[in-house]
């Protein structure tokens, strides 16, 4: 699997792919618009989390 973007690589706005927690053993991807960034630290191995707007919440995976 590719490297998951860091935290620098993200902006409120972006359009991006997250897993959320109930689909990571799937890893089904949802795709989103970010609303927040939700981790502090500029990389987190799982990915960086964020909500989405519309309320989901999981960990980046890709910018699309």
């Amino acid at each position: 699997m590719d490297k998951v973007p860091s935290r620098d690589k993200i902006r409120i706005g972006s359009n991006v792919l997250i897993v959320q927690k109930q689909d990571q053993r799937t890893g089904a991807l949802t795709e989103g618009t970010v609303k927040r960034i939700l981790t502090s630290s500029n990389f987190h191995p799982h990915g960086i989390k964020v909500e989405l707007e519309g309320g989901k919440v999981g960990r980046v995976q890709k910018i699309s």
